[in-house]
């Protein structure tokens, strides 16, 4: 518990990942992705209890070998690539209640897609959900300015054009606001936002922005670099 409030940590592991088979669990630097997860877990003690999602018996196997549990299988319904992360959570809450009994007032996701997160973090986005009584608070980065929608360009017929119109009149990168974009490292979620408001976000949602170098997995180039930079100690786990 922290602050009277009970808090699930939430997993999300299925077994289809199409990029890479099995990401989840494959190995960057010699350990599975899902192990630095429960690195993680293990440090934050106002955790009541950790449990993994996932439609996979190889990865519940790995999971559970590396300290976190896995009470129940995911359902083939909510197991497909276009099953959103409300769908997960809401089912895993209303799992873990039923099992245990109790209820939970806060959800984390914590995906392990983002190896590089600290349990600073995932504290930082706790405490300003309860401190700041939002419904939900976010980890998020920020997108460099090469990357703002308003210098992006698309290609139709042979022609390129700008993405949005209004591009055509940035001339310098100080004329774009400020751009964050999700980083996976932490959601922190109340329970009535999930159930009442059915959604991850919710009406008063608020951020913690992550300065630190980070990585989220999504292909093999993002393994490779994420292993450049353990091994030439730019990440401090």
């Amino acid at each position: 518990m922290l602050n009277g409030k009970r808090i699930l940590a939430v997993v999300p592991a299925r077994g289809g990942s199409k990029g890479i088979p099995l990401k989840n669990i494959y190995p960057l630097a010699g350990r599975p992705l899902i192990a630095y997860t429960a690195d993680v877990v293990k440090q934050l003690e106002w955790i009541d209890l950790a449990v993994v999602s996932t439609d996979s018996e190889n990865i519940a196997h790995v999971a559970r070998e590396a300290g976190l549990s896995v009470p129940f299988m995911r359902p083939e319904p909510i197991s497909g690539d276009r099953i959103g992360d409300w769908d997960v959570l809401t089912h895993a809450l209303e799992e873990c209640e039923k099992l245990n009994g109790c209820v939970y007032d806060i959800v984390i996701m914590l995906q392990p897609t983002s190896p590089f997160r600290k349990a600073s973090h995932v504290a930082a986005a706790v405490n300003r959900l309860i401190e700041g009584r939002f419904d939900s608070v976010w980890t998020l980065s920020r997108t460099d300015s090469k990357a703002h929608p308003l210098k992006q360009l698309v290609i139709n017929d042979e022609l390129f054009d700008y993405y949005d119109p209004a591009g055509a009149n940035i001339i310098a990168r100080q004329q774009l606001c400020p751009l964050y974009h999700r980083n996976g490292v932490a959601y922190a979620i109340t329970r009535s936002c999930l159930l009442d408001q059915k959604s991850i976000k919710g009406a008063r949602a608020s951020a913690v922005v992550i300065d630190d170098p980070l990585v989220n997995i999504d292909t093999m180039e993002d393994i490779e670099w994420a292993e450049y930079l353990l091994t030439r100690g730019r990440i401090e786990l």
